[in-house]
């Protein structure tokens, strides 16, 4: 790590001319040394246990970049008072400088995605239903957080109650790609991601169902892991649920390392570089032909490939012998089936209209799923879990596009249109991420570089149920293999 200018000598002199402004008793620097946040989670984290910079110069650096584009990107939300932030900054050094050390995320800033409670902090859900909701105590995911050493600096801005690939919502507005703030940073991790790669974030927490840690991973150029869904709860179950929590990260052994901090089941050993000659990957594209894909994005994922492929690792194109239809009905059926708890929101004439048109439409669904009609999806979800144990006696690991469309338009709710293609319902331009969710696998967003416009795109790599630590070596070999997480886009201050 880069060692660094003397930082106190540098907030005493930033007191003057327009670089600072004071706060009571302490000191507000519009500029620090741009090391603090552009250091990796990990580098910062080693940095304060060492403190060669202190907890208080981290949240003053952090404040100042946020401070400076999050107007323009609204990756974070719902910020406590600056000056309550610093005291607990001061509080984290005066801990370390008498021994207490509480964890590797010590006087770390962090903000946690608003579909979680974080005491004390705003808990809207991306809903005008709950916009001044406070949380009374932490979730399980926050408790675990605030123990490892974290300072909450507010919260990662979602979809309304985390439906759909775009972190827009009526009580704080869109949320913009990192790398493009005209353009949707995905979702429903969309703040979580949008943070990481604008680094007002060391690392993000998030959750996915459809897509909501992919997605977003790939709209910023950013790592997003899904975990075997019993990583996090620590609980087997049959079926599989549908959705889990997981960390994204700047890079792989960031993700990593809020993994272990999060899970119930963490990753045991250290990891090692995969390697890739080894290994045998089944190259799965649009299916083909079944999914609509915007023009270039398999060109991209084919160009990584072939950087795999120099690498050693055998490329093959591989479809699933199944009927992919049935596993859409299936999968509409369960998660549509699945808003039975939320109907009180649209039997209640006051709380109906201020649904987003896609939730009603779900919850409306749910009304007509019969008992009959879930039995038969699970059967399906059974029949798929079949197939994807015969896919991976075949290959270490299945790989598909991680989105179907580039970052579009943060002002447009969801695309219609997929080439030659009309979108049936609001999360059918989302398909490509449902095949690895019905399995509860391990998956991991890589990014695969930009096209002509500069818009990022990843790949899906997708693991056997179980095998989170392999899928996420394989990342770390890939990360050594192509230079995506080192590119950083140009990002647009607040006017």
């Amino acid at each position: 790590m880069k060692k660094t200018i003397n930082r106190r000598a540098f907030l005493r002199s930033s007191l003057s001319g327009a670089l600072a402004v004071s706060l009571p008793g302490r000191i507000w620097a519009a500029e620090l040394p741009a090391d603090i946040t552009t250091m990796t989670a990990l580098q910062l984290s080693a940095a304060i246990k060492a403190r060669s910079v202190s907890c208080e110069e981290v949240m003053l650096a952090y404040l100042a970049h946020i401070k400076r584009f999050n107007p323009v990107y609204n990756a974070i939300v719902s910020m406590p008072d600056e000056d309550a932030l610093l005291s607990q900054a001061l509080e984290a050094d005066t801990a370390l400088a008498r021994g207490e050390y509480r964890g590797w995320m010590h006087g770390m800033p962090h903000a946690v995605k608003d579909l979680q409670p974080v005491a004390g902090l705003r808990f809207t859900s991306g809903s005008p239903m709950f916009a001044d909701r406070v949380a009374e105590e932490d979730s399980a995911m926050a408790a675990k957080l605030r123990a490892a050493g974290a300072i909450f600096i507010g919260k990662t801005n979602v979809p309304e109650f985390g439906l759909g690939s775009q972190s827009y919502n009526q009580v704080f507005g869109p949320t913009a790609s990192a790398w493009n703030p005209d353009l949707t940073s995905g979702g429903s991790s969309g703040g979580a991601a949008s943070g990481l790669g604008t680094h007002m974030l060391p690392v993000a927490d998030g959750s996915d169902m459809m897509g909501s840690l992919r997605n977003p991973g790939a709209f910023n150029n950013v790592i997003g892991f899904r975990p075997s869904v019993n990583v996090m709860s620590g609980v087997e179950s049959d079926p599989r649920p549908l959705s889990t929590s997981g960390p994204m990260g700047r890079n792989t052994a960031d993700t990593v390392a809020l993994l272990n901090t999060i899970a119930a089941s963490p990753l045991s050993g250290a990891l090692q570089t995969l390697e890739l000659g080894s290994l045998k990957l089944a190259w799965m594209g649009n299916l083909g032909g079944y999914l609509a894909m915007e023009e270039g994005i398999t060109d991209l994922c084919e160009d990584s490939l072939k950087l795999l492929s120099s690498a050693g690792a055998v490329v093959e194109a591989a479809t699933p012998l199944f009927t992919l239809s049935d596993l859409w009905l299936c999968w509409t059926t369960l998660r549509h089936g699945g808003r039975t708890s939320m109907r009180r929101y649209w039997e209640d004439p006051d709380t109906r209209e201020m649904l987003k048109p896609e939730l009603a439409y779900e919850i409306e669904d749910s009304f007509s799923i019969t008992a009959g009609d879930t039995a038969n999806a699970n059967r399906i979800r059974r029949a798929w879990y079949r197939e994807l144990d015969r896919l991976f006696k075949q290959y270490d690991f299945l790989v598909l596009p991680t989105a179907q469309v580039f970052p579009y338009n943060k002002n447009t709710s969801w695309p219609r249109q997929i080439a030659d293609r009309r979108m049936d319902t609001y999360h059918r331009w989302m398909e490509v991420v449902m095949y690895g969710s019905l399995g509860g696998l391990p998956i991991v967003n890589v990014p695969v570089g930009f096209d002509a416009q500069g818009r990022p795109m990843g790949m899906q790599v997708i693991g056997r149920y179980g095998a989170d630590k392999k899928v996420l070596e394989f990342a770390l070999a890939y990360e050594g293999l192509t230079d995506f997480l080192d590119r950083r886009p140009e990002l647009v201050p607040a006017a």
